[in-house]
């Protein structure tokens, strides 16, 4: 087992700790109201969200073209294929 899956286990292993502890009922205020619920649901909420924003943030941002008439590096210097005639014909005959 990787080790990024052993930290996610013990993770939730305890936020499942923390939440089951905290079920009794709390008064909340948000902004100009003033709410009684249980601590569970609250620290189910924040959780949830908080991991929403993670993974949002964490995620790989997409690379923006600039548009107009510059492409960057010439693609004839980018060409994956390198073999010499030599080495296509060593590879194809067994």
């Amino acid at each position: 087992m990787r080790i990024k899956t052993m930290v996610i286990i013990f993770i939730t292993v305890l936020l499942t700790v923390v939440l089951m502890q905290n079920t009794e009922q709390v008064k909340f205020n948000f902004l100009f109201s003033t709410f009684y619920m249980p601590k569970l649901v609250m620290l189910t909420a924040v959780s949830v969200i908080a991991f929403i924003l993670g993974v949002l943030v964490g995620r790989p941002k997409k690379v923006r073209s600039i548009s107009g008439d510059y492409h960057g590096d010439d693609d004839d210097n980018n060409k994956p294929d390198t073999l010499s005639d030599e080495d296509r014909d060593y590879i194809s005959h067994p």
